[in-house]
């Protein structure tokens, strides 16, 4: 019953960072953007257009390896009566150990990842650094070059996660 107990407190404690912080585009880059005349605007769409494509990239690649890490975790729940089936025999416990050890592995690479949105997600609520004396498609490349350098993290460490795991555990 502790477990669960532990279990919902530490969802709701998730929730409440991840609801602290909202992401914002800055208003100097808003104002910098509409006043643009069409020529200027030109490279802006393109940047936007750029940007947006590789932060679609990265999302899709991020949920994907979410959705595979906890249909993992989904997958050794559904099949553990059967390992564990084994600790009853002493010639069989190793396979029991065994399983539990890599169990508690799948485990905890979902713990990483929810660390990581975790930490991802106070990085992005944080107001970016903007120069109001440059132009607008250099902020716009500052404010988008950061949001992507901070994804590609983001999803560097979604995707070694296992690997964290194996040198933690030593598995």
């Amino acid at each position: 019953m502790k477990l669960f107990e532990l279990a919902e407190y530490s969802l709701i404690m998730t929730s409440r960072c991840w609801n602290s912080n909202i992401t914002t585009i800055p208003q100097e880059i808003i104002d910098a953007v509409e006043d643009c005349g069409f020529l200027e605007s030109i490279p802006v769409w393109a940047v936007t257009l750029l940007g947006g494509i590789f932060i679609t990239i990265l999302s899709f690649v991020l949920i994907l390896t979410v959705y595979g890490r906890f249909f993992k975790l989904y997958m050794y729940t559904a099949i553990s009566p059967v390992p564990l089936s084994t600790a009853a025999g002493e010639s069989t416990q190793s396979v029991a150990i065994t399983f539990i050890k890599s169990y508690v592995g799948v485990c905890l690479e979902g713990a990483i990842i929810v660390l990581a949105c975790i930490i991802f997600s106070q990085f992005a609520g944080s107001p970016p650094a903007v120069d109001s004396e440059v132009s607008a498609i250099s902020m716009l490349w500052s404010y988008i070059g950061e949001l992507i350098f901070n994804m590609l993290i983001l999803v560097g460490t979604v995707k070694m996660s296992d690997r964290i795991v194996k040198e933690m555990m030593g598995l």
